[in-house]
């Protein structure tokens, strides 16, 4: 995992030494919305249509992030006007490359360029930052449009209803002030929080992040006890940006985050839950364990430095779930 010095790429780790131990992420570059009428969102320009086939989609199977936004290009039925390339799975010391020796893996669609930096380099040769997924590409402008996970997915939430005629709606306009402060606990302590507690580099920043973490989870389960989904008998985007950690909890975030205290299958109503999303129609087809497994355990090397990639444990996500 390095980054990118005005234009040039740099082969460096995230720097905890100044922070106490701690991880922290950085914020994307890119704040684009696409718009059904083009007009500029909440951040950046305007001039970015839904047109069908404009915008291209560069994620990784193993990033949560990317993730989410595979899986609204699914339920928004987005798959026919928005092309996917899926990078490695290992995430080296060129970050994530379009080496396509691995099973889904595509190589670069567009361009054939070797790495995922390329194509931040094509948007702006002199940027300086980290080089994540989800990068949404507009194809017209040659530039990316958003490296933010969370407003690319409120961008395939609507912004393409007139195209497809797809009109489910998982952020409702009723629901938004209740969603938002369970979005930003799940964020801060869960989607973020195994991270946290995974690249922390001292007992304390471990101690500060694993607490919240299991924490969240336990209200989580008492708060699916009593209903189906995280804002009652709606799906919304709350539930979808949690399952995405969830998914990967048991067979990576457990084990290689240390976050051990409780397995997912140790939470009967979470358990359920994240088993009820994963069967939905479609959903399944864009978790692929073996790149996840694969890729935390083969690139990170400051956490497991002889690269062993464990068995992990044996679950079975489509049993019934009994929820509903």
């Amino acid at each position: 995992m390095g980054l990118l010095v005005d234009g040039v790429w740099r082969d460096k780790w995230y720097d905890t030494a100044s922070t106490g131990g701690k991880f922290k992420r950085s914020e994307a570059k890119f704040r684009n919305w696409i718009t059904a009428n083009g007009a500029a969102g909440p951040s950046g320009i305007g001039g970015f249509t839904p047109d069908s086939g404009r915008y291209h989609l560069y994620v990784s199977h193993a990033c949560p992030w990317a993730h989410r936004t595979l899986i609204f290009r699914h339920l928004k039925e987005l798959t026919d006007h928005i092309s996917v390339s899926v990078v490695h799975p290992d995430m080296l010391g060129d970050g994530w490359t379009f080496e396509t020796d691995d099973h889904g893996a595509t190589g670069d669609k567009l361009y054939g360029l070797p790495f995922a930096r390329d194509i931040y380099l094509k948007a702006d040769p002199q940027i300086s930052g980290r080089v994540t997924v989800p990068i949404l590409w507009d194809k017209e402008r040659e530039t990316i449009v958003s490296n933010e996970s969370s407003e690319i997915i409120r961008m395939f939430n609507s912004a393409f209803d007139g195209l497809t005629g797809n009109t489910d709606d998982y952020w409702p306009e009723e629901l938004r002030d209740a969603i938002a402060p369970v979005n930003d606990r799940i964020y801060d302590t869960v989607n973020n929080g195994v991270y946290k507690a995974g690249f922390a580099t001292t007992q304390e920043a471990y101690d500060a992040a694993i607490t919240p973490l299991f924490e969240t989870l336990d209200w989580l389960e008492g708060r699916l006890a009593g209903n189906r989904y995280l804002m009652g008998d709606r799906l919304t985007e709350a539930d979808w940006r949690l399952f995405t950690t969830l998914v990967r909890f048991d067979p990576v975030y457990h084990g290689h985050f240390k976050c051990n205290r409780k397995r997912l299958v140790d939470h009967p109503h979470l358990w359920a839950y994240t088993r009820e999303l994963y069967q939905t129609p479609g959903v399944a087809e864009t978790v692929n364990f073996a790149h996840i497994i694969r890729h935390y355990h083969y690139s990170h090397e400051t956490i497991n430095p002889h690269r062993i990639v464990p068995i992990g444990p044996d679950l079975d996500f489509t049993e019934p779930h009994g929820r509903g």
